[in-house]
This record gives structure tokens, sequence and C-alpha cells, in this order.
């Protein structure tokens, strides 16, 4: 697989090629390449990456340094075998070459429950699994599991004006789904 420079990187990404990061969750929300969707390089790539990217369309990838060959070498045998090459450097390329950047906001669950009554378009999505969300969560919170965070019927419920709060258990799912929705357009 090819080692991609920032430069030439930008130009694909400007050609709207998906791009996929396998960082870890809290590196990425401090800073992505936008449009990028996170999902780290855990034993969860294989199934979250075929949630939201095909296996016959072109990919980007964005690995920690020295990670790319063997990310790649997972997606592969997932069958994703368009893999047009990695960043060269990973992310810190990208940023030093100064392109724009885009970020997840983390907030604390005091800050959450501060900002739940002065705030008439706060909308909590929890993206955890049905039963998860059964056994107990945020009152007037949404579930919308990770694995239907992008149908068409669930981004409909997401109004232009919604302050979004995406909750689950440890943050690893609530940023996959910002990149997601990130990617279609939504600002949160």
């Amino acid at each position: 697989m090819e080692a991609i420079s920032a430069e030439e990187f930008k130009n694909w990404v400007d050609q709207e090629i998906s791009v996929i990061d396998t960082r870890a969750a809290d590196d990425f929300a401090q800073g992505f390449i936008p449009q990028s969707i996170n999902i780290p390089a855990t034993s969860q790539l294989p199934e979250y990456s075929s949630l939201f990217f095909k296996t016959d369309e072109d990919l980007l990838l964005v690995a920690n340094d020295g990670e790319e060959l063997a990310v790649a070498e997972e997606l592969k045998k997932s069958g994703f075998n368009k893999l047009k090459g990695y960043l060269k450097g990973g992310f810190p390329t990208w940023k030093k070459a100064d392109y724009p950047i885009d970020m997840v906001i983390d907030v604390d669950p005091d800050e959450l429950m501060m900002d739940i009554p002065f705030d008439e378009n706060l909308v909590v999505i929890d993206v955890r699994r049905p039963i998860d969300f059964a056994q107990g969560h945020l009152k007037d919170a949404t579930n919308i599991p990770l694995e239907e965070i992008s149908t068409i019927e669930n981004i409909a419920q997401i109004e232009e004006t919604d302050n979004l709060y995406l909750h689950c258990y440890v943050g690893v799912r609530s940023v996959i789904a910002a990149s997601v929705l990130k990617n279609t357009a939504f600002i949160i």
C-alpha cells in the first residue's frame, strides 16, 4: 500500500474519496481531517467499517504512524480492497501542513447536567444498543444505536438547530457517531 504525502492526500480528499481514521477515539476527537470517519483499530474494526463503508469504494487511510500496514491488512481481510493509500506520517503530517481540521467536543456528565435546563435545543442521543438503553438512560434521551445512526429515518429526526450530545459508555461509539454525523453535513 502506498504512503501518500499530505498534499496528495488533500487532493484525494478534495475529490471526496472516503477517509477512514483508525486512531483511538480520544485522539480523533482532538483533531481530524474533515469528513473522515473514525473507526478505531480494535477488534471491532471490521464490524464498524462495514457499517459505514462499502467494500467496493475507494478509501484513504489515516492511522497512527507505523500501524498503517497492519490496519490495511485487517481491512483487506474484511473485503476492503480499494485502499488508495495512507497518509504518510499520520494526522500530525496533515496538521503540520496547516490543512483544515475538525474536532469533537467532549463534555463531562456534570457539564451536560448543567446545560440541560438552559438549552432548549439540547438533544441527547444515546448510541448504545437498545438493551443497554433499556437498562437505564438520561431522561428524554433518544436511543439511536450506532449501527443505525446513518439511516435516513434517523438522520431526518435531527434538526439543524439541535445541539446534539451523543452518549455511550466510554466514548468510543459516540465519537464514531459524531464523525458519521459530521460526514453527513451536520454540525455537532
